[in-house]
């Protein structure tokens, strides 16, 4: 059985920050591209720091974008987050894009990843270290459910299932316990399992309790929370009751 993974999600661009969650407990901490201000050198400085302080830096890129996921994982990051993945050939584009030939079609490029051109670095990362990037894709759609057994069926890390953007492509945005929701998030749960890759969720409220309702259904990749929302609870906390 494989050991559940956590990490967290970061949209802030302070490299404090991207520190201190680095160094919480945390398996992994995403970098959002996709929804934030962060710019691709702002994220070369917080994938470093998260690196150097011991988890591993993940990035949700902006899109399915070939330039921008060879940029970040050039940078040094050790997984990669696709926003919006609906079809087995977007599968392949992604993978395409994070992979050297003969897996994929990642170019050749010396920097922080290959320890800038650092002949044993470098070596390293070309014949092992480049080959474990994580790749995962995010379901966010009902085009994608309806799909979901050509997307798994490629050598993918896992998903991370995209709740609002689920819901809202079935006209109930936010209606997480809607019936057609649930059936459609349990097809894809059930469809992973199958194929046997990682099955991810963000939860976005910072609450602890809300971990074992989404490991108990079958998620063992759980994104806990978020920066802006765990400074916002704790900032109100003593004014809860007011």
């Amino acid at each position: 059985m494989k050991k559940q993974s956590f990490g967290t999600w970061l949209t802030i661009y302070s490299e404090a920050v991207a520190e201190i969650l680095a160094t919480a407990g945390y398996d992994w901490i995403t970098v959002d591209l996709e929804h934030t201000p962060i710019s691709l050198s702002q994220a070369e400085k917080l994938i470093r720091v998260i690196d150097l302080a011991g988890a591993k830096p993940y990035v949700r890129v902006s899109s399915n974008n070939a330039a921008e996921i060879k940029k970040v994982l050039d940078f040094g990051a050790k997984g990669i987050i696709v926003p919006m993945v609906n079809s087995a050939q977007e599968v392949s584009k992604v993978l395409d894009a994070a992979f050297y030939p003969p897996v994929g079609k990642r170019g050749m490029g010396l920097y922080r990843a290959q320890g800038y051109g650092e002949a044993k670095s470098k070596q390293a990362y070309i014949s092992q270290i480049a080959s474990e990037i994580e790749v995962f894709v995010q379901i966010e759609s009902k085009l994608a459910v309806e799909k979901i057994e050509e997307i798994f069926d490629n050598p993918i890390t896992g998903y991370f299932l995209g709740p609002y953007d689920l819901s809202a492509s079935i006209g109930k945005p936010a209606e997480f316990n809607a019936e057609e929701f649930l059936q459609l998030e349990q097809k894809v749960l059930e469809t992973a399992k199958k194929f046997d890759i990682q099955r991810g969720i963000h939860i976005v409220e910072p609450d602890p309790k809300l971990i074992a309702d989404k490991v108990r259904i079958g998620y063992d990749t759980i994104a806990y929370s978020v920066d802006f929302r765990m400074l916002d609870v704790m900032a109100r906390q003593p004014f809860k009751d007011a």
